[in-house]
């Protein structure tokens, strides 16, 4: 009985772990034995995202189109692609709606290409990747060269947390235009939206999208119900994230983004501009965190969620 102990000790230590695998066109992230989403890096990908991202029971909670079809997805937006970062004016050129299938709208689109994994580290308890990426306009020119470090977490009573830092560098002078189209964002499963069985919550007390959609906040949840499980998702932003706390682009058909740009869309207000001027060598820099979690806003406590990620340093 005492060798069968140490033999399920042993067992369970070895699942209870963050495994990072490279291969030519992503990165697969498996935490405690179990595939939890892919970084998608190759070069057909107009942008970098994670796909799919999954609870830790191994329900999807982000849309499949456009990498997959699923009978009653949804199939608009295709740049909408699982998780990812981007915006929409950067210098006029769209680096959000910018599917090959797509003009994008400005100057047209500029794609957002990683030139060098630079650490790929599995843990016990947390897994890292850290990358850089070049976001290039439509004449090939390097405008932004962004430096991302995800760290995804084991564990966790059941939920799924991953933490982003990322740091955008000016390689020249960048103007990240006054847009709704940005920019940290995820696009959820149907049974999750809002206009199904999903609802937004704010830091304030805000509820659904006519409360959300273009508010100020340290974080939104949003959950709903997904095959018979109530589950949510929650966006934290941190306190050294560039003018935090930010806006949300959050809508109920289920894109769900953070994005500090756009505050003439979000206000409404024809004389204000979020935009901002990068001059050659200036950073800016942004820092989340999202929990995939078991039961809704209230069981769940993004508060408390969110004050302990802001006490981090």
């Amino acid at each position: 009985m005492k060798f069968h102990s140490l033999l399920l000790l042993a067992a369970t230590l070895a699942w209870s772990q963050v495994k990072l695998t490279q291969a030519p066109d992503r990165i697969r992230i498996e935490i405690d034995g179990k595939h939890f989403s892919d970084y998608m890096i190759g070069a057909d990908a107009p942008k970098p995202y994670l796909h799919p991202l999954r609870t830790a029971g191994g329900k999807q909670v982000s849309r499949s189109f456009p990498m997959d079809l699923v009978e009653g997805e949804k199939r608009d937006h295709p740049h909408h692609r699982g998780l990812w970062f981007s915006h929409g004016d950067v210098n006029g050129w769209d680096f959000w709606a910018n599917e090959k299938s797509q003009k994008g709208v400005g100057k047209g689109r500029g794609e957002i290409k990683v030139v060098k994994v630079k650490e790929l580290k599995s843990g016990k308890k947390s897994g890292t990747v850290t990358t850089l990426q070049d976001w290039i306009d439509g004449t090939g020119k390097r405008l932004i060269s962004e430096a991302r470090t995800m760290t995804f977490y084991s564990g966790e009573g059941g939920n799924r947390t991953m933490d982003f830092d990322i740091t955008l560098t000016a390689i020249e002078e960048s103007v990240f235009g006054d847009t709704k189209e940005g920019a940290f964002a995820i696009r959820l499963a149907r049974a999750l939206e809002e206009e199904q069985t999903g609802t937004m919550v704010n830091a304030d007390g805000g509820e659904k999208e006519k409360n959300v959609w273009g508010k100020r906040s340290p974080w939104v949840d949003y959950s709903g119900t997904l095959d018979g499980e109530k589950l949510g998702i929650v966006i934290l932003d941190h306190p050294s994230s560039f003018r935090h706390p930010t806006y949300w682009h959050s809508r109920a058909y289920g894109l769900f983004a953070s994005n500090i740009f756009g505050v003439r869309d979000f206000t409404r207000d024809k004389t204000a501009s979020g935009a901002v001027t990068l001059k050659a060598g200036e950073t800016m820099k942004f820092r989340f965190r999202v929990v995939i979690h078991s039961g809704d806003a209230k069981s769940f406590d993004p508060a408390m969620a969110w004050k302990k990620f802001a006490a981090l340093k």
